[in-house]
């Protein structure tokens, strides 16, 4: 994924599609709901950046590949960072955790508002890369900016009471540290793609494991 349109689009309809089905088997279990359809608004999103690889291409016309650019922003830079920590917050069942990733929902919401404002200040550019898209905004101390971002959303998962999505935070940590040394421009769609891929653990974790109630448990909050 993220390595051309196609790419974008197939990786996405099947990553949609497992989201598809582990929504269909929540039943019931109304805290999982926001990180149950992670994967599907993943799948979604790197549906939309074919649109991006597609109007920077002439495929389609300049105004929808503009679009479907600030659509992709926006849900990377401006939803990911206060969603994925406030998803896994709901469905700790220990107050003590709990409460511990009630700073990280804040620190996302910082940077949400930060990335934010560098959107609205413009300009919000897309660039053709070799096998992946390259983003930038009017963004000041961009390293820092995506440290906190990283803190926000990799802090929570590894903050996590159950010992699968905690160990998926710490190959995500990892794979963070890569990308943002390969590239700094091409971070959003390279981790965004890397994300959708990964989004398959949730999966496995609330499809299988049941969202912790059976195979899963949360550990005991020292």
């Amino acid at each position: 994924m993220c390595f051309s349109a196609q790419a974008d689009l197939v990786g996405g309809a099947v990553v949609s599609a497992i989201g598809i089905d582990v929504l269909l088997h929540v039943r019931g279990r109304r805290r999982y709901l926001p990180l149950a359809a992670l994967p599907l608004l993943l799948g979604l999103h790197q549906i939309d950046e074919a649109f991006v690889w597609w109007g920077l291409q002439g495929h389609v016309s300049a105004g929808l590949g503009r679009l479907a650019t600030w659509l992709y922003l926006l849900f990377a830079f401006v939803v990911l960072p206060i969603y994925v920590p406030a998803a896994l917050m709901c469905i700790e069942r220990v107050r003590r955790r709990r409460m511990a990733m009630i700073p990280l929902v804040v620190l996302g919401a910082v940077v949400s508002a930060i990335l934010l404002a560098a959107m609205i200040r413009g300009p919000v550019v897309a660039e053709l890369r070799h096998l992946h898209l390259g983003y930038r905004t009017d963004l000041h101390a961009g390293w820092l900016v995506v440290m906190l971002y990283v803190a926000a959303t990799c802090g929570a998962l590894i903050l996590s009471g159950f010992p699968d999505v905690a160990v998926f935070g710490v190959v995500n940590l990892v794979a963070v540290a890569v990308l943002s040394r390969l590239t700094l421009d091409g971070f959003a769609s390279l981790w965004c793609g890397w994300a959708a891929i990964c989004s398959g653990a949730f999966a496995v974790h609330l499809r299988y494991g049941r969202g912790g109630t059976k195979r899963v448990r949360p550990a005991v909050a020292g």
